[in-house]
């Protein structure tokens, strides 16, 4: 079924803004985001590292924090005020949401709570200020990587999920569906204006599949994947450069010392006029998630970093899309 926008929502999201990650080398996820991928370090403590695109003036758009294992932590969103987090805490606590305020380094009012799915996320208002590197070209290493776009979870319960986000004011943009059918398999979901700031597809959940960054152009990707191939990381390369039907980017998966998964994309479309409906492709469809080429393996589909202490759940729905290992069976 598809969901209803809730266009005068509790409180205003607006953008996808930040994650943080639990990983079991600090140094060498430094390393890897740093040099393989081309974040720039903002900060480093001996309990986190602070990393951003070049373009962005937040302190940070992703946070690594050492554990004994490799988790994803939180999935974070920017408010517009201070006053959304009150609002917030109150719809909240109405609805019977679990909620905490916190204290986030450099961050201001943020506000942690879990989905209607369990997924873990994050709420904040405010971020320290730093200085935009976007014109320091002879900083562009690796991708290249601008700004943070969008994430992409897995959940055992699109429709749920989709509902939840719904009603605080996200509109879907595209989605996946059962053959012959409304029946969710994957929804992108928007508040900036473009095809998505988050995405839900099926699968045993919840479960973090990837955060994704803009870089500058194709060239970018081409450069990421041959930083991957010198440094070690070209087995961690795994799907594309391809191109999606789905929000029509070019795209770049890679995974981290820990197997969290990163995307380097070239961004998407607008989605912005009210009128504009939601385009449906089948799951069955290739073409949806690759535009050309084969499609993703097993690996990329099913591999997913999973949120501490939330356990996970295997999918209502039954329909699974034609994986790498599928179809070279077939051919």
């Amino acid at each position: 079924m598809l969901p209803t926008t809730n266009f005068t929502p509790p409180f205003d999201i607006t953008r996808a803004s930040h994650v943080a990650l639990a990983v079991t080398d600090l140094a060498a996820s430094r390393d890897f985001y740093r040099d393989t991928i081309g974040l720039v370090v903002t900060e480093e403590t001996d309990d986190a590292i602070y990393l951003r695109g070049l373009e962005e003036a937040a302190h940070h758009s992703l946070v690594l924090e050492p554990a004994d294992e490799a988790k994803a932590l939180r999935v974070g969103f920017r408010v517009r005020t201070d006053d959304d987090i009150v609002a917030a805490e109150k719809h909240f606590a109405a609805a019977g949401i679990p909620h905490q305020r916190v204290e986030r380094p450099h961050q201001g009012p943020t506000l942690q709570f879990t989905d209607g799915v369990g997924t873990h996320m994050e709420l904040t208002s405010s971020m320290t200020q730093v200085e935009r590197r976007m014109q320091a070209f002879d900083e562009f290493v690796a991708g290249a990587p601008q700004r943070l776009d969008h994430f992409q979870c897995v959940t055992h319960d699109v429709q749920t999920a989709t509902d939840f986000w719904a009603g605080l004011g996200m509109r879907m943009s595209e989605y996946t569906a059962k053959d012959g059918t409304d029946e969710l398999w994957g929804t992108w979901l928007e508040v900036k204006g473009n095809t998505h700031d988050l995405v839900f597809t099926n699968g045993r959940g919840p479960r973090l599949h990837h955060f994704a960054y803009t870089v500058p152009d194709a060239t970018a990707l081409l450069h990421a994947a041959d930083v991957a191939g010198a440094t070690g990381f070209g087995e961690e390369i795994d799907r594309g450069p391809g191109r999606h039907g789905i929000s029509n980017a070019l795209f770049l998966y890679v995974r981290d010392p820990d197997q969290h998964r990163i995307e380097l994309f070239t961004t998407h479309y607008q989605f912005i006029d009210l009128e504009e409906e939601p385009i449906r492709w089948d799951v069955s469809n290739p073409r949806r998630s690759q535009l050309w080429g084969m499609p993703a393996s097993r690996r990329w589909f099913f591999e997913a970093s999973e949120f501490p202490g939330e356990p996970v759940n295997d999918p209502l729905l039954t329909a699974t899309p034609a994986t790498l290992e599928d179809y070279l069976q077939l051919h």
